[in-house]
């Protein structure tokens, strides 16, 4: 199975289906995050699902328990292959979430987002690093019966020797001739090449900017799952 999940956070979905069409062959599934959701809802999700790839719905879900599980039995009809909610929520929360998810849906906690390093977690109170917070939100997950976490590639290594059967999405992934400034550069602080994440146990890897911005997408998509 190709581990490839194309991020298609696009604006305007005419142009996320056209991109998924394009390089479908290339890519093992399609993840669409909070802002495409609320940009297009059911309906969009339901139009990308025509392509004929697993979807993966990132929507980061994070409330009160029975919050959670309404909104997870919400989206059955979708029939999303992963959805993600924050291990920050707490035990209680990733029970329910499961609890309510779909039979073949696996449900994956947002451990520390690649966005954040130690600096931004002790600026919001965690005085541990992020590998630390990583590890004890990925033991909180385990326990609270989940498929898996999501986690930056420097902690997937030793987070898969803690959970070996653990279903583990890694985002934040840069092919080796990306810029930290230019095509696949951006807000991302905690990132690796694919081919190391893969290597490092990763089950899915999340590529969003380095295939949607290139140039030629089908191009960079085919190269990047020639590395793996």
């Amino acid at each position: 199975m190709n581990p490839i999940y194309l991020a298609l956070d696009l604006p305007r979905l005419d142009a996320a289906v056209a991109l998924a069409q394009k390089v479908k062959g290339h890519v093992g599934g399609l993840k669409l995050g909070l802002e495409f959701f609320c940009a297009h809802g059911h309906h969009g999700v339901h139009e990308v699902a025509k392509v004929g790839l697993p979807i993966f719905l990132d929507l980061k879900l994070h409330d009160i328990p029975n919050t959670v599980a309404g909104a997870m039995q919400s989206i059955h009809v979708l029939e999303p292959a992963i959805v993600t909610i924050h291990a920050a929520g707490g035990r209680a929360m990733m029970e329910d979430a499961k609890a309510a998810a779909g039979e073949n849906c696996k449900v994956v906690a947002v451990t520390v987002l690649t966005s954040l390093d130690g600096s931004d977690l002790s600026a919001t109170g965690i005085g541990s690093s992020a590998h630390d917070q990583v590890l004890r939100l990925t033991d909180l997950a385990a326990e609270a019966g989940l498929d898996g976490i999501v986690c930056s590639g420097h902690e997937v290594a030793q987070v898969h020797k803690r959970w070996k059967n653990g279903y583990f999405v890694v985002p934040g992934l840069r092919p080796a001739e990306a810029s930290p400034n230019g095509i696949g550069g951006g807000d991302q602080k905690r990132t690796m090449t694919p081919r190391a994440a893969r290597d490092a146990g990763a089950s899915v890897l999340v590529i969003g900017r380095p295939i949607s911005r290139a140039e030629d997408p089908v191009a960079a998509a085919r190269a990047i799952e020639g590395t793996l």
